[in-house]
């Protein structure tokens, strides 16, 4: 499956001052603020999403439409180091997930799930990055 949309949730979210973000912003074109089932955890000074079947548990985030799709995720898998060069298992494995969007219509995108054990790992309960 395919997609221009990415979902982002933490680093890569817009006001975050970090280099990846700029990188989006300057490739990407702003779509919407968005949410998807999820719980997040704070792994460092970054986060982490894993997926939830409850439906209370909500990652808030924004949605972005990548002008290069191929070349952005290959930039974006470099940088969350996922994909066939790392050495399994990864921190992060993108995926495609339905997020909801502010208009509560649902679009499909790419995301980053954090791959590794969360027991340990503090939860940002209130599935805001930016804000915990």
């Amino acid at each position: 499956m395919t997609s221009d949309l990415l979902f982002v949730y933490g680093t890569l979210m817009r006001g975050f001052d970090h280099p990846m973000a700029r990188l989006l912003a300057a490739n990407a074109d702003f779509i919407s603020e968005a949410h998807c089932r999820g719980r997040l955890y704070l792994v460092k000074h970054y986060p982490g999403m894993v997926l939830s079947d409850d439906a209370a548990d909500i990652v808030y985030g924004e949605l972005f439409r990548l002008r290069e799709p191929e070349a952005m995720l290959r930039e974006f898998d470099m940088y969350e180091a996922c994909g066939e060069s790392f050495p399994e298992p990864t921190e992060y494995l993108r995926q495609m997930l339905p997020v909801a969007l502010a208009d509560g219509s649902m679009r499909d995108a790419w995301t980053y799930l954090y791959n590794w054990p969360v027991d340990d790992l503090p939860r940002i309960a209130s599935g805001r990055f930016l804000k915990h």
